[in-house]
């Protein structure tokens, strides 16, 4: 067995019993850690984990947050209310404001869920998942103790932002973070979520997300992620979300730090008229691995899906996209877009992209493409003649590259807001080269 399940399987064990046991969650717990264990980890032959090795990750031990974390309040200063923020995983009433949320909206760590007499709450912790290569999955299933839950009642429509913030900070030993996370929206109820991954200084713990997305019929949700990690942490998220007839989600990813991160982003269209409009961007520079996989199931008629993704690789960092659309039997009229460009900026870089469709219906429109390439150098040499510097020319050009996805919020403020990150993140690597 491999350092990394010999870990996870000691941080299990040393889980009080009551908290493993309740609601009736122990049976489902013990099911997830026993498959991870008989199947170990995937290797290089798991299709699904062809591009990103865990080899060095299996080598490593990690232990549970032992005590509360400190972070400067400053840190978060630029996030406001409501919000709920964890901190190694734990829950952090100080740093958290739910106290002025609109009628209508629920929000509340999962370790306040699981100490109360709400099994629906928490019902998404007894999930299976049955594939082999979906490790963290069940990892998270057996291990998860803290998360954020957040519920909109019918026809509320929710005008600020709420805020998700999972912040990182030195402790003694690698921290492994389980977090589970639902975001369930009613019939015609809309919301804004903002979900930071951020660190306090350098650390290089290995943080498991599972978020699951609800759309009820009619439902809006706009839904920004933004990861920040420290460049020694490991982020395996993966969001998995469901969509009634005539719902809509929007989202955006930015992949802006952490040494390893792997995002999956599963989208069930299985209601008529049902839409997402997803984009992102992967900056991989330094010796950063990011790697998207993106599914999506066009279940039902007249469904649609817009995937705008850009990705950037420099230096010795690694790029991985992986964008499959499948549009079932009888989903007819289904509308769906893939776009994957990339920029490569170091010949010590690589980019690995690899769009697929599959359709099994008539009556459909579907496109997809993917390019690799470099930055045109005629559009350098018009910035350059007309007194721009070489290194102002190339961050212009790449900042343009970059915050296409951004539009897919349909939001102006709080796609600027985003752009604005981008743009610092960029300031902090050198692009005269």
């Amino acid at each position: 067995m491999s350092a990394l399940l010999e870990s996870m399987s000691a941080g299990f064990d040393a889980l009080p019993a009551a908290l493993v046991d309740a609601q009736g969650l122990g049976a489902p717990r013990h099911a997830a850690l026993a498959a991870v264990l008989a199947d170990g980890l995937p290797g290089p032959r798991s299709e699904a984990w062809k591009y990103t090795s865990l080899r060095a990750l299996s080598a490593r031990r990690f232990v549970a947050a032992s005590a509360a974390a400190t972070v400067d309040p400053a840190r978060l200063a630029d996030i406001p209310s409501p919000r709920l923020v964890l901190v190694n995983g734990r829950f952090d009433a100080a740093l958290s404001s739910l106290g002025n949320l609109p009628d209508g909206v629920e929000l509340q760590p999962l370790s306040q869920a699981l100490a109360g007499d709400d099994a629906r709450a928490v019902a998404v912790l007894g999930r299976r998942y049955d594939r082999a290569d979906e490790l963290f999955a069940r990892l998270n299933g057996a291990l998860a103790t803290d998360g954020a839950l957040l519920r909109v009642a019918t026809g509320v429509a929710v005008a600020v932002p709420v805020h998700l913030v999972f912040v990182g900070v030195a402790a003694e030993g690698d921290v492994a973070m389980h977090l589970r996370h639902l975001v369930e929206l009613r019939k015609d109820a809309s919301l804004t979520v903002v979900e930071h991954h951020l660190a306090q200084g350098e650390h290089r713990h290995l943080a498991n997300h599972l978020v699951h997305v609800h759309l009820a019929g009619g439902a809006r949700l706009v839904h920004a992620r933004v990861q920040d990690e420290s460049t020694g942490a490991s982020l395996l998220a993966r969001t998995d979300a469901v969509l009634a007839s005539d719902s809509e989600y929007r989202r955006v990813d930015l992949e802006l730090g952490a040494g390893l991160s792997r995002h999956e982003l599963n989208v069930a269209l299985q209601g008529e008229r049902a839409s997402v409009i997803a984009g992102g961007m992967l900056l991989a520079d330094g010796r950063r691995h990011l790697d998207t996989r993106l599914g999506i199931e066009h279940q039902a008629r007249d469904t649609r899906c817009e995937l705008p993704w850009r990705g950037l690789a420099d230096e010795r960092g690694r790029a991985v996209f992986h964008g499959g659309i499948t549009i079932h039997a009888g989903a007819d009229g289904s509308d769906a877009a893939l776009s994957n460009k990339n920029l490569l900026l170091s010949d010590a870089a690589e980019i690995d992209t690899q769009p697929v469709l599959v359709i099994h219906a008539d009556e459909v429109k579907a496109a997809h493409g993917a390019t690799v390439g470099r930055l045109d150098e005629t559009a350098l040499f018009y910035l350059r003649s007309r007194g721009i510097g070489r290194a102002q020319a190339r961050a212009l050009l790449i900042q343009a590259f970059l915050r296409e996805p951004l539009s897919v919020l349909a939001n102006g403020a709080l796609s600027e807001s985003l752009g604005t990150l981008v743009t610092q993140r960029l300031d902090r690597k050198d692009l005269s080269a």
